[in-house]
């Protein structure tokens, strides 16, 4: 539009208001609407003074009560502010209807009671909105269209909007169709991030393995993201049937440029039901990959070392390749500790004094089998042992079991006097030694 234009529409917006002015000053009928908005307003404060005590007292639960009912009240408690504006809004609706059956008209107090209303979108925006992504919207958004509203232009705003057009290739959209889109795009999938996360926390707390909680959960993610964006496409009116061309395109893709991505995440779907790795398990995969497993995304398992180190592992490798499973959602494991006596030892006394110390350890277990000694060879500088033992849980890398247990292994076999050896080797000169 020409700036002159603009210009001159503007001024003719000015010289109107400055008519209508003219007309309720002098006008008895604007002066007894003003009135009758005056009147209104002192009348909801003194009713909101009356009332608003009272609420509170019935509404308000005492502070250490967390049932249902109580949270409810305290929801309700939270709308209290937008009393006093709903107030004046209702008593000056019902001088509207007296002014308009005496004069026909009442553009005065019909601006009075817009007003009103603007006043309770603005207390609901700053007041009621706690949550951050909503009181922005409703700052942004929401506050400006009441303001609108109030000065009684938002239907020509909406039809200016709906008639400016922005194309983007092929496809022509209006602004208002694109203001639409933003809002109602945000709001859906902010619900959508809060339904999951309720829908979340209740799964959760179900009694079910933690393989089929996981799947349920990225399932109801899928689900409600999913819903949100084909209510989005109707709101913009965008044609759901141009989405199958597009499904068609993502299916080519995935056959040709996809293929990892699709098979990981279909193993990662097999993971999940079958249950064979879990949060929580130690795993060891034949890639020498070994680690706790922490989180399991739609695409990789993250595993997290000893030293604190992420390794992340496509879903695949665990339906591909073979893995060792340590926890299995924590059973006992054995573990086997080796060490050598003299040649010089009773060997029989052995088995007896290894199985009582190590079985003093608090972490060694008596079932499903108490520790064994055994004889595992003749070495060359001693006679070989391996003491077998139950615990729960893993050893670190042989420091958080082996090693309390060799403890216990030098020390039994010190308080018998018997000699752990050092490496011997026998030297044979030929010729004997030279003069």
């Amino acid at each position: 539009m020409d700036p002159q234009d603009l210009f001159d529409t503007a001024m003719g917006y000015v010289d109107q208001a400055i008519v209508l002015a003219t007309q309720w000053l002098l006008s008895p009928a604007a002066w007894s609407q003003f009135g009758l908005l005056v009147a209104s307003y002192l009348l909801a404060r003194l009713i909101n003074r009356i009332v608003s005590p009272r609420i509170t007292r019935i509404l308000l639960p005492p502070a250490d009560t967390q049932s249902i009912l109580a949270t409810i009240r305290r929801f309700v408690l939270r709308f209290l502010p937008l009393l006093l504006p709903l107030l004046a809004y209702a008593l000056t609706a019902a001088g509207e209807a007296i002014v308009t059956s005496m004069f026909g008209s009442g553009p005065v107090i019909a601006f009075g009671k817009r007003v009103f209303l603007f006043l309770a979108i603005r207390a609901f925006a700053r007041d009621i909105l706690t949550d951050p992504f909503l009181h922005l919207l409703g700052k942004f958004f929401l506050v400006p269209v009441g303001a609108l509203y109030a000065l009684g232009i938002l239907d020509p705003v909406l039809l200016s909007l709906s008639e400016t057009r922005v194309s983007i290739g092929n496809i022509n959209f209006s602004v208002l169709a694109i203001i639409r889109g933003i809002v109602a795009g945000s709001l859906l999938f902010w619900l959508g991030s809060w339904s999951n996360t309720q829908s979340s926390a209740y799964i959760e707390r179900q009694s079910m393995r933690p393989a089929i909680r996981q799947l349920i959960v990225k399932a109801a993610e899928f689900s409600i993201f999913g819903l949100a964006f084909l209510l989005l496409m109707n709101i913009m009116g965008i044609n759901l049937s141009t989405l199958a061309v597009l499904g068609g395109a993502v299916g080519v893709g995935l056959g040709f440029g996809l293929q990892k991505i699709a098979s990981n995440f279909i193993s990662g779907v097999i993971l999940l039901i079958e249950g064979q790795a879990t949060v929580g398990d130690y795993v060891e995969l034949d890639g020498g990959e070994a680690g706790t497993i922490i989180k399991m995304t739609a695409r990789a398992t993250f595993l997290e070392t000893y030293d604190g180190r992420w390794i992340v592992v496509p879903n695949e490798d665990f339906i591909t390749t073979r893995v060792v499973n340590y926890s299995d959602s924590g059973s006992a494991n054995r573990l086997e500790a080796e060490f050598s006596v003299s040649y010089d030892t009773d060997i029989n006394l052995i088995p007896d004094i290894i199985e009582a110390a190590v079985s003093k350890h608090p972490g060694v277990l008596q079932t499903p089998e108490p520790p064994d000694c055994e004889l595992r060879g003749f070495g060359d500088s001693g006679i070989d042992f391996a003491v077998e033992f139950w615990v729960e849980g893993i050893d670190d890398g042989k420091n958080k079991y082996t090693s309390d247990v060799l403890f216990l292994i030098w020390n039994a076999l010190k308080d018998k006097g018997i000699e752990i050896p050092y490496p011997q080797r026998v030297v044979e000169i030929k010729g004997g030694l030279p003069a």
